[in-house]
């Protein structure tokens, strides 16, 4: 009674620090602190009127005061939410996993999945760095995807998967591309053949078969940079990649032409 009678009074100092505005919407000497729907509306004027920490503050009290309510469980979302907004996405994605584990029946969960996405999706660094929250974020796409197929998040999940996918190709391609340049034909081949594998969807896919297209003449492997180049031609005619595959493998091939070779293949 005594913890119910402190939360009460700093609620009611959180609603005397609103601002004006939010006092012309609704007049705090009619509401009732032991009504948690008012007191929801107030904290989230507040949101709205960017008093983040405020409102913050007011969405804990409620969810403290009235724990079995509605209104708890949304000042749960909303407080992940503010996390989320204050870019603190730790504690976004904690919160926000939180309320998974303790409502796996929400019905908003398809959303609470997808915003643990974001908030990974979010933290992508550059491809030449690490690329931790690579992986991170493309298996929280997929289990938005997985678990909620026809989910209005589903679209932009797999949007997203395209975008990570990217990232993470080009990453692969940026090794691959210091290996190539320092001679380490073997670590290079590795590192685009991933890519051509896992990440064909990716614009890195054509350049990705030059490189390899590149190794293997190198390393003095002709068969394999002739099926290379006749595998990138059969499937990106009119990429640059392609064209540059057609000069480098002349050099072998002499007078005959790269395209009469390439030809022959089909």
């Amino acid at each position: 009674m005594i913890k119910k009678i402190i939360c009460l009074m700093l609620l009611h100092i959180c609603i005397s620090c609103a601002n004006n505005n939010t006092a012309a919407v609704i007049d705090k000497n009619k509401v009732s602190l032991n009504d948690p729907e008012s007191l929801y509306k107030i904290a989230k004027i507040n949101f709205d009127q960017e008093n983040f920490e405020l409102s913050k503050n007011q969405f804990i009290e409620i969810k403290k005061l009235f724990p079995l309510s509605n209104e708890a469980i949304q000042s749960e979302i909303m407080i992940a939410f503010i996390y989320y907004v204050q870019m603190d996405y730790a504690n976004a994605i904690l919160n926000y996993e939180k309320i998974i584990n303790k409502y796996p029946s929400h019905k908003e969960l398809d959303y609470l999945y997808y915003m643990v996405a974001i908030c990974n999706y979010e933290q992508l660094q550059h491809e030449a760095l690490d690329g931790y929250y690579n992986n991170v974020a493309l298996n929280s796409f997929e289990q938005v995807i997985k678990r909620f197929p026809k989910s209005k998040y589903a679209k932009d999940s797999r949007q997203k998967i395209i975008l990570v996918k990217s990232n993470i190709a080009a990453k692969h391609m940026e090794i691959g591309r210091f290996y190539l340049n320092n001679k380490k034909y073997f670590a290079a081949l590795n590192r685009f053949k991933i890519v051509v594998d896992d990440f064909s969807i990716t614009k890195f896919t054509p350049e990705a078969l030059y490189r390899m297209v590149e190794a293997y003449h190198e390393m003095g492997m002709i068969e394999e940079s002739y099926n290379t180049a006749a595998l990138l031609g059969h499937n990106y005619p009119d990429s640059k990649w392609y064209e540059y595959s057609y000069n480098l493998v002349e050099q072998i091939n002499g007078k005959k032409t790269v395209l009469k070779k390439i030809r022959n293949f089909f």
